[in-house]
């Protein structure tokens, strides 16, 4: 890249000495070439960022100045040990998960009793998440607004142990609902990011497993499916439900729950396919939701009763 920039600026230089007693037409020349030359400085400096985030990742002792991470110890595999280690602020912070191959930066969500690791959030439309495997492999996004912490990540952590999930969703009337699924298990990349989970408590419906209806779960549940992005299609529609939903995600034939959909900013929507971010059992195919927030804690994680928001204070025994 350094080199082309090089030469296209050589022959600027030498493209406007011949202008110098030339026509007007050698002056379109000696412009058009500026403005590659503009081009080609401009893809340099983003390749330039990208090297030196990636030079960050591979450096696990490096802090991010622009935005310091809690704790740089990466004896914490993930945010509940962190949690009952003392640290009870949500924020980042860097943890280390069984099998990876480096630690990874995660942001804490420390309310809801604590511990839990944030691996979606979708709060803006801000993100474009109608990405390519590598991409959904990797994760991509700012942590401080809308992200995916990435596949291998998830398989990382959630293989650790038995994970609860938990969704928090909210629409744009101000109004909040969750579901929490027990034993939740994403698989390594060899077997396509197969997703398993288990029982469902929550305020929203069982979008993922489909049991919502009679037959339904045999298109659109999400129990045992493989992750799908538009270059890489694994579900079990003829087409390709990525690349008409617009987003990677555990696609059936195709879904009853799409968070990585599209994001519509003012709820329902007119298109195509159901591709915004969905979750049927609460708002339908044809309403996108405002926010989405997915998060990992251990099922045997204990919260302390003065952490614990949803504790009943009693006097004791006269």
């Amino acid at each position: 890249m350094a080199g082309s920039l090089l030469l296209t600026a050589l022959m600027v230089v030498a493209a406007f000495s011949q202008c110098l007693f030339a026509s007007d037409s050698c002056s379109e020349e000696v412009a058009r070439l500026q403005e590659q030359e503009k081009l080609l400085k401009g893809q340099l400096q983003k390749q330039e960022l990208l090297l030196h985030r990636l030079q960050g990742l591979n450096q696990p002792g490096k802090k991010n100045n622009s935005r310091p991470d809690q704790s740089q110890d990466t004896q914490y595999t993930d945010c509940s040990q962190l949690f009952t280690s003392g640290s009870k602020s949500s924020g980042f912070y860097t943890i280390n998960p069984h099998g990876s191959p480096f630690p990874v930066r995660v942001y804490c969500d420390m309310s809801d009793g604590g511990g839990w690791t944030v691996i979606q959030r979708r709060i803006n439309g801000t993100e474009k998440f109608n990405r390519s495997w590598a991409e959904y492999k990797d994760g991509f996004g700012d942590m401080d607004a809308e992200f995916w912490l990435g596949n291998d990540n998830l398989h990382y952590i959630t293989t650790q142990g038995n994970y609860s999930l938990r969704i928090k969703l909210g629409d744009f009337d101000g109004n909040q609902r969750y579901a929490e699924y027990k034993n939740f298990q994403v698989a390594d990349e060899k077997n396509h990011y197969r997703l398993a989970f288990g029982t469902y408590v929550g305020t929203a419906g069982d979008a993922l497993s489909g049991s919502y209806q009679v037959g339904v779960s045999v298109w659109a549940g999400h129990q045992g499916i493989k992750f799908s992005t538009y270059d890489q299609d694994n579900d079990n529609y003829n087409g390709s439900c990525a690349q008409e939903d617009k987003g990677g995600w555990w696609f059936n034939k195709c879904h009853s729950a799409h968070l990585n959909g599209m994001y519509y900013p003012n709820g329902h929507y007119n298109a195509l396919t159901d591709d915004g971010v969905v979750w049927y059992t609460w708002r339908g195919w044809w309403y996108s939701l405002k926010t989405s927030v997915m998060k990992l804690r251990p099922i045997d994680f204990k919260i302390d009763p003065i952490d614990d928001p949803n504790a009943v204070l009693r006097r004791p025994p006269l």
